[in-house]
């Protein structure tokens, strides 16, 4: 069974479909926690779950390192199998990176390596761009440089909002993530630096 840690900075909804995958006997991946850079709403889905929850807050911190420092610490105490950043907003520094990847995926509403960065919907629609999509791949040092684990593309049709393609692609990136680690899990789907 793989032990996955999830970060988080929002609502969730990519927590939330990793919790209903892992509550399925079949599954073969388990959160054992959640962690946070805020008070993030979509740890209740941890806590309703039953699942530890954890926030360390860059503030509380006297730089970036340090704060990268303390949130490895406390996933550290959960001895993960991988680390799913699912909506965390923040990027991680450089020593937190090279502890834990490549074992440490990201989701990200774009098809890498076009539009990294945090807002990668907004840009698309800026570039005139037909095609969008989302991206899971391998943290690495860089921001969304990491090798590419898998995609799925997302047509932009006319007139469409930045909040409208955004809960489009929401809804292809839950169920590739689920897919994602469940072949981590599995063996299918090596986690191996480019």
């Amino acid at each position: 069974m793989l032990k996955v840690v999830v970060l988080i900075s929002g609502g969730g909804s990519n927590l939330k479909a990793l919790l209903d995958a892992a509550a399925e006997p079949t599954y073969p991946a388990k959160v054992v926690a959640v962690g946070s850079d805020t008070d993030a709403a979509g740890l209740e889905h941890a806590r309703a779950a039953g699942i530890d929850t954890f926030v360390v807050r860059p503030r509380d911190f006297e730089n970036r390192d340090a704060w990268g420092e303390a949130f490895a610490a406390e996933i550290r105490t959960f001895a993960p199998d991988l680390v799913v950043s699912a909506g965390l907003m923040r990027v991680l520094p450089g020593g937190f990176v090279s502890e834990f990847s490549p074992r440490l995926i990201n989701t990200h509403p774009a098809l890498l390596p076009l539009f990294p960065g945090a807002h990668a919907v907004r840009d698309a629609l800026a570039a005139g761009a037909t095609e969008t999509g989302v991206t899971v791949h391998i943290i690495d040092e860089g921001v969304d440089t990491g090798p590419v684990l898998r995609q799925r593309a997302v047509s932009i049709l006319a007139e469409e909002s930045e909040d409208e393609l955004h809960e489009r692609i929401k809804q292809i990136e839950r169920p590739l993530l689920v897919d994602t680690v469940r072949d981590i899990a599995t063996g299918a789907l090596p986690l191996t630096p480019a």
